[in-house]
């Protein structure tokens, strides 16, 4: 394996920032009310495929903007990596919505731009008096993109509307944490903070999704993504287990309940991920460990007998990779079985999967003598590409640039 890099120096071989927006939304502009998590990572999804995203935050600023962490000599700690790495590419506005000047201000935004988002609880918006229906009545082609706890009452009442939510209690209702965890049974919440990016994902496609629709017909609509929702759909499996055969599925450990080999298995030095359930991977399996017996024994010759003798399988693949390192694991299987060593972040960096798929972008940093390192975009277009052009705003730094441009689109 590539030795460990040296993360301040990471930055030297990461990918450059783009000079500018290129990607397919560019021309659609969005204004963003978002905060924290879910919201921000799925208006940076529609900023980096091109959108002019405005984040407009409170003279407090968002909640997130002074999380840690700093790098060692950021001088100016405008904002922390937390906010870094999800507000990219948005231009920054401080508006106070308990001033009417700035309430007005938003308004005549509004007039101009293509879609709102915003992830306050249900009814915030509304006691402003800057509900969709008043901004659809100025705007009728505005998409309004809503990202709420337990949904908002415009597309099904929820008792728990009022209820506030954050990622581990949307993992944890969705059904999530209920089949994730340990082999005796322990729940654990996902490592990443999936109760939160998977809803800012899906919200994202719904908004590009309304936005298409608007764009043919001229008529905006209301766009509600529910965490609590996103995280039942993708808790699927469990899903038509229950309904199929009334099976309530519980925690695995990292196995799969209806295919194996299919695991994280000990090596010598870590770990690595084995998927094997299909006949073809199955032989070659046996075959690059030297055990050619397995393919035609009743216990593991199909799938379906190895999930019966789920346990034996497990004690035979451990016993070999654990005689080995990882490196010679995956080097023995590569390309021939589904094989993938468990990387941690400084593995990450060292991989030449991502550098070679330019997964990972130096960004600027205000106060920083280094540009610091995030994940780019995954969504490649060969046509439009997405990617990385600006960073992460001071607060309200592009105040005066954004009502500058309100005062020469109102002029003739």
């Amino acid at each position: 394996m590539t030795a460990e890099p040296d993360y301040r120096r990471a930055h030297e071989w990461a990918a450059p920032m783009a000079a500018g927006p290129t990607g397919p939304l560019k021309g659609i502009r969005i204004l963003d009310l978002t905060r924290a998590l879910a919201g921000p990572f799925g208006t940076m999804l529609l900023a980096d495929l091109g959108a002019d995203v405005i984040k407009i935050e409170p003279p407090e600023g968002d909640l997130s903007r002074y999380s840690l962490p700093y790098t060692e000599d950021d001088t100016e700690r405008a904002f922390g990596g937390y906010f870094a790495s999800i507000n990219r590419n948005k231009r920054g506005i401080v508006l106070d919505f308990r001033k009417d000047e700035d309430r007005d201000s938003f308004l005549r935004l509004v007039d101009s731009a293509d879609a709102v988002v915003e992830n306050f609880r249900a009814g915030v918006m509304d006691r402003l008096g800057l509900s969709y229906e008043v901004l659809h009545a100025r705007n009728p082609r505005l998409v309004y993109g809503a990202i709420r706890g337990f949904g908002d009452p415009r597309t099904g009442e929820s008792p728990y509307v009022e209820w506030p939510a954050y990622d581990v209690v949307a993992q944890a209702m969705g059904g999530v944490v209920s089949f994730t965890g340990t082999h005796d049974g322990q729940v654990l919440k996902a490592g990443p903070s999936i109760g939160d990016l998977y809803p800012g994902t899906v919200a994202a496609l719904g908004i590009v999704s309304a936005l298409l629709h608007a764009r043919g017909t001229g008529e905006g609509q209301f766009v509600d993504v529910c965490m609590y929702d996103a995280l039942l759909a993708l808790s699927e499996a469990i899903v038509y287990r229950y309904s199929y055969r009334g099976v309530v599925t519980r925690p695995t450990g990292n196995s799969h309940s209806q295919l194996t080999p299919f695991d994280i298995y000990p090596t010598a030095d870590g770990y690595c991920a084995i998927a094997a359930p299909t006949p073809n991977h199955w032989q070659r399996l046996c075959l690059l460990m030297h055990r050619e017996d397995l393919i035609h024994d009743e216990r593991t010759h199909a799938n379906n007998d190895r999930i019966q003798n789920a346990a034996f399988v497990r004690e035979t693949m451990t016993a070999w990779t654990s005689a080995r390192s990882t490196a010679e694991v995956v080097e023995t299987l590569a390309g021939l079985v589904p094989v993938g060593p468990v990387n941690d972040a400084a593995a990450l960096f060292a991989d030449p999967h991502v550098r070679a798929r330019q997964m990972l972008v130096a960004v600027e940093h205000p106060g920083s003598s280094r540009p610091v390192v995030l994940p780019n975009s995954p969504i490649k277009l060969t046509a439009t590409p997405s990617g990385v052009y600006r960073r992460p705003p001071k607060l309200g730094e592009h105040t005066a640039e954004i009502l500058a441009e309100l005062n020469q689109e109102k002029s003739p």
